[in-house]
């Protein structure tokens, strides 16, 4: 059985016709279109207000966005970038947060590149293929995970194999030291 097609103004236009003619009830008419009574109701007053024109497509940009960064921040971002072309949203959160401005790295970020400010080499594109060694045991990775959640100053060491990203110990030491690193790492 063939789908269906239609084009989402022609079928607004043939339920406000329907509706027009009163030939059914409104639930009965949503249920043959296929759509939720509210949408009906929806598209039932966008045709009494403004007729045809107003079942057409409408945009879905807010009409005021309130969270918005003023235009004297942006403008002060791109000066501050014009000054120091070679700052990244890092830094330049902290030259503004001295200068009395608190902006995310994010929102500093989205408005130069809004402004075009960011040159194409300066975009770091992200990693085709992951770095892996072909056979098992030619390469262990080492690595200390962050203290987060435990009650050491360091958290524990983990040791994992490039290939096949077994864990092979994930131990808690304590300390950094070489001497209790040597001893995990051999368990």
């Amino acid at each position: 059985m063939p789908w269906r097609t239609s084009k989402v103004e022609d079928q607004r236009v043939q339920f406000v016709a329907s509706m027009s003619r009163r030939e059914k009830n409104l639930k009965s008419l949503c249920a043959e279109f296929e759509i939720s009574r509210p949408t009906g109701y929806r598209w039932w007053k966008r045709y009494q207000l403004s007729g045809i024109s107003g079942l057409q497509d409408r945009s879905r940009r807010p009409l005021r966005s309130p969270g918005q960064t003023a235009e004297a921040v942006e403008q002060q971002v791109v000066a501050m970038r014009k000054h120091r072309p070679d700052w990244g949203a890092r830094k330049m959160q902290v030259l503004l947060r001295s200068q009395g401005v608190e902006l995310p790295i994010g929102t500093i970020h989205r408005i130069l590149v809004r402004k075009e400010l960011i040159r194409e080499r300066d975009q770091k594109r992200p990693a085709t293929q992951r770095f892996e060694r072909p056979d098992p045991n030619t390469l262990w990775q080492m690595d200390f995970k962050g203290p987060k959640g435990w009650h050491q100053p360091v958290g524990p060491l983990s040791v994992l194999d490039d290939c096949s990203r077994y864990a092979l110990a994930l131990q808690a030491t304590g300390t950094t030291s070489e001497a209790a690193v040597g001893v995990a790492s051999c368990l």
